[in-house]
Order: C-alpha cells, then sequence, then structure tokens
C-alpha cells in the first residue's frame, strides 16, 4: 500500500504473525520460504530474515541452522482450577497437574530436584504467618508434559509442623502433600478450605529461561498459592514459574 509507512520488514512480520495469531499457521507448520516471501514481497532475504528474527524474538517461531522455520510448536495444558476439582483429583491421590495433562492425552512427569530446610524468606514468611528467618521445608519440583519442561514449583512448609514427615524426604507423596495434610492421622490433620493465589508476569531470568528452554521473548508467569485449613492456618505455599507460551489457566469461580 501506497501510505504505509512501515518498514517492509516490519509489514512482513506483521502479516506473518496475523497468520500465526489467527491459526492460519498452525503451531508445527513450517512459515513460507526465505525465497518465496522474498519473491511474493519484492525484496532480499536479508529484509526476511529480519523479519524472521523479529517473530522469534516474539517467541512465535523457531528456527535452527540449516532448517525452516517453525511456528513455535506449543503443548499447552489447560489447568482448571475450582475447589470441586481439587477435591476430585485430591480424592483419586493423582495430582491435579498431572490428571489434567492425562485428560488432555499428555505425558505428564514430575522431577524432585531437591529437599532442604531453609530460613524462611519475607514473602514465604508473611504467607506462612512465621517469622522471618523461621525453618521451613522446601521441595523443588520440575514439572514436564512429553518430555518437554512445562513449570518449576517450590513448595514451602513449616519445619516446626513437619519436621520428620515425608515431606522432609527426597521422593514423590501419593496424592501429594494436601493428602498428607489432609490425614487425620498427619502432622496437621485438617481439611484444606482455601487457595489464595498471586500473580505476576515478568520477563524469566537466565536461569529459568536455560531451565525452562524459553524462547526468546516469552514473559514467565510466576503464581504464589498459599494453601489454608479449616482452622485458618496457612500451611503451604506454592511458588509456581510458568512459561507463558505453554499454559492455559482456567479459573472458575463460584459465588454464593
Amino acid at each position: 500500500m501506497a501510505d504505509d509507512t512501515r518498514p517492509l520488514y516490519q509489514r512482513i512480520a506483521d502479516d506473518l504473525r496475523a497468520l500465526i495469531l489467527s491459526g492460519e499457521l498452525e503451531p508445527g507448520s513450517k512459515l513460507p520460504s526465505e525465497n518465496v516471501l522474498k519473491d511474493r514481497y519484492g525484496t532480499t532475504r536479508v529484509t526476511v530474515g529480519k523479519s524472521i528474527a523479529l517473530l522469534k524474538a516474539e517467541g512465535l517461531v523457531v528456527s535452527s541452522q540449516g532448517r525452516a522455520a517453525l511456528v513455535r510448536p506449543r503443548p499447552n495444558v489447560q489447568m482448571l482450577t475450582t475447589g470441586a476439582n481439587f477435591r476430585k483429583r485430591r480424592d483419586t491421590g493423582v495430582s491435579n497437574f498431572n490428571a489434567e495433562a492425562s485428560a488432555q492425552g499428555l505425558r505428564p512427569e514430575q522431577r524432585i530436584l531437591s529437599v532442604a530446610t531453609v530460613p524462611a524468606s519475607v514473602e514465604v514468611a508473611s504467607r506462612l504467618g512465621l517469622a522471618e528467618g523461621a525453618a521451613v521445608i522446601v521441595r523443588r519440583r520440575a514439572f514436564f508434559v512429553n518430555d518437554e519442561p512445562m513449570q518449576l514449583v517450590d513448595g514451602y512448609y513449616p519445619a516446626e509442623l513437619f519436621r520428620g514427615t515425608p515431606v522432609e524426604e527426597g521422593r514423590r507423596i501419593r496424592g501429594g502433600v494436601s493428602a498428607l495434610i489432609e490425614d487425620p492421622n498427619g502432622p496437621v490433620g485438617e481439611r484444606i478450605t482455601q487457595f489464595v493465589e498471586d500473580l505476576d508476569i515478568r520477563m524469566p531470568t537466565p536461569g529459568e529461561v536455560d531451565d525452562l528452554a524459553i524462547p526468546p521473548g516469552v514473559p514467565l508467569a510466576r503464581v504464589l498459592r498459599t494453601a489454608h485449613t479449616t482452622s485458618a492456618a496457612a500451611v503451604e505455599v506454592l511458588d509456581s514459574r510458568v512459561p507463558c507460551d505453554r499454559h492455559v489457566f482456567r479459573y472458575v469461580i463460584d459465588i454464593p
């Protein structure tokens, strides 16, 4: 268009982005080759390459030397958060993440990275109702779907409550720590009645980029979830870091 003042590389990128976001170019599909785009727009491969580089920086496209550029595959996991859903998953002994991923035909895996007792940060202490520096047990895990890293989750637990329990052990707990919390013979013995979640969207740190294989330009969602029991005690804080290009969160809020 004669009145289009956008640089040509920007216009090419805008056109391709529109095709990707509309679904016309599906995840995993090849972009038109540089030669095809060069001829279509009457330009050079250098200009086309600049357009594709822009889409790579936005996390929409992946490419490697000698291979065609692809629309980034997105094995999205839809996480449904409701009280009824939590209770249903809890009763089966299968974690919500594993159950949701499996129900979508995906292959989930959780790996325990480390378990340690550490001083509580200001952030964790305030959510657990502890003094800053009080001892907490931290369980660090990585979640995968089809062998692709999906999220990092650190769980924090008051050491005074959970010392000497399976929370201190570097192994999986059937039904998750929530099952232990609600076990009448466990360290808490109370029903979980409320989750409070704080959501923060930011760019990932270099370590998170490496651990979660996050492409350039993709932000990260940090979700802090605090679990409260019938006595209003805060017994767990989950610190989850989730790349924004591979999850869909759905919250259902029932209004009494």
